[in-house]
């Protein structure tokens, strides 16, 4: 059994794991009381999504083809789409930081691309996705404080954090221009707990670090229209999955506008991302509606009821996220 066999088990059965642990602290009796309530605007809350991994699919896809990849080398679509969900679903069960679904897409799309190209690619579309969220969080904070009329405290903490979205964003295009994975081992070969690993792993693997960052260089430098045509994509990803929250409360019949979905969206990601030690964000991404509808004159504890249904959405998702992971490609 090859080493990334191993790890696509492991990844599977870790997933498996969590999604029953996560199944059973929710508790299935009121997971169902919940989707009665919802119904059938269950339908349209779940459909959203499938959208929202089309446009995360094909941002990856178009970041992925290039004139310098051979044809039968390419995956299909198909793949980047199976590999988008099951990624996003390891993802929502990472407790760290939520990355754990990138070295999983690294190991599927390796077997088409090779390992640096695979790494380089899904680095540029993680990168990419971080940037979506950047734009989004940054237009937002003047959304939050142009329509909330929130108070000076929250004016200044949203003056702070659109500061320091922008020196992120900064960086991130930086490491876009110039290249960014040599530069954070040099970062790390500084830290006391990793940097005896992080020196030896760069000089050991400096050639391909160094292939790996001209990848993403290339990408900005050369590759400008499909730069923007995949962040484009990626922003209008975040867009749509504002629309789930919009079906939620008609779901329950409070009046919410298309605009309202989108400012109680960037607010609950906004609080649940910066506490994101948490699997699948418990309890934080529920603090995050619960402040931010009391801001737009609602009630808070209906922020409960959205942080619940989005909950199972979620669990939908990862179940069917686990399932694509075993399923291969006909010969």
């Amino acid at each position: 059994m090859t080493r990334a066999k191993k790890w696509k088990i492991f990844f599977f059965i870790f997933g498996v794991a969590i999604l029953g642990w996560m199944v059973y602290a929710t508790g299935i009796d009121k997971i169902w009381q919940n989707v009665k309530e919802t119904g059938l605007w269950f339908i349209p809350i779940i459909g959203v999504w499938i959208v929202v991994y089309l446009l995360n699919a094909l941002a990856s896809y178009s970041i992925i083809r290039d004139k310098n990849t051979p044809k039968e080398c390419l995956p299909s679509f198909g793949k980047v789409m199976k590999v988008t969900i099951s990624g996003f679903a390891i993802n929502y069960i990472t407790p760290v930081v939520a990355l754990g679904g990138e070295p999983y897409k690294i190991i599927e799309l390796q077997e088409n691309l090779g390992s640096h190209k695979a790494t380089s690619a899904i680095l540029s579309h993680s990168m990419m996705h971080i940037l979506s969220h950047l734009v989004f969080w940054i237009v937002s904070t003047f959304l939050i404080v142009f329509i909330l009329n929130p108070s000076w405290a929250i004016i200044v903490g949203c003056a702070v954090m659109c500061l320091i979205f922008c020196f992120v964003l900064y960086y991130i295009f930086v490491g876009y221009r110039k290249g960014l994975i040599v530069k954070t081992f040099r970062v790390l070969g500084k830290i006391p707990i990793v940097k005896k690993w992080a020196k030896k792993f760069s000089q050991e693997k400096l050639q391909s670090l160094q292939e790996i960052d001209q990848n993403i260089v290339t990408l900005y430098t050369k590759r400008k229209p499909t730069f923007f045509w995949a962040l484009l994509l990626e922003i209008s990803a975040r867009v749509v999955s504002c629309f789930e929250l919009y079906f939620i409360a008609k779901a329950v019949g409070t009046n919410m506008t298309v605009l309202d979905s989108i400012v109680l969206y960037a607010g609950s990601t906004l609080f649940a991302n910066i506490l994101f030690f948490s699997p699948m964000q418990l309890g934080t991404r529920e603090g995050g509606l619960a402040l931010t509808l009391n801001m737009m004159g609602i009630r808070a504890g209906l922020g409960v009821y959205m942080g619940l249904v989005m909950r199972i959405r979620e669990l939908f998702w990862i179940g069917i996220g686990l399932i694509l992971m075993r399923i291969k490609k006909s010969k």
